[in-house]
């Protein structure tokens, strides 16, 4: 649901995406890691969702935005794919996406440790 919503305005415009799951309750714990291929297109993302509730659920909370400590791709795919998310269901584990060329935005294999 959460890439259905970003692809609303912003597909093909980002090329990794992981929901943090709690495994063992099997829900995710309310944040994401999302890499813009260009930095700019965060104004943008952050203007429409910054702020507002996520309309599909019942609930008060609201979007907000921060800057990661670890910022790129590559950079994000070194952290998880040692991680123990990469043992968990596929649905479970981060997505990386083509970051250009004619497959721009669709999504390609997650590395290997």
């Amino acid at each position: 649901m959460l890439r259905s919503l970003i692809d609303e305005t912003h597909g093909g415009l980002y090329d990794f995406l992981y929901l943090r799951m709690d495994f063992k309750n099997r829900c995710n714990v309310g944040y994401a890691f999302i890499n813009f291929i260009d930095p700019r297109d965060i104004v943008s993302f952050a203007e429409r969702i910054r702020g507002k509730r996520w309309a599909r659920f019942n609930s008060e909370k609201v979007a907000d935005l921060t800057f990661a400590r670890i910022q790129g791709k590559a950079c994000l795919i070194e952290k998880f794919r040692r991680s123990r998310v990469m043992m968990e269901p596929p649905s479970f584990r981060p997505v990386t996406f083509h970051s250009s060329g004619p497959k721009r935005g669709q999504e390609e294999a997650f590395p290997l440790p």
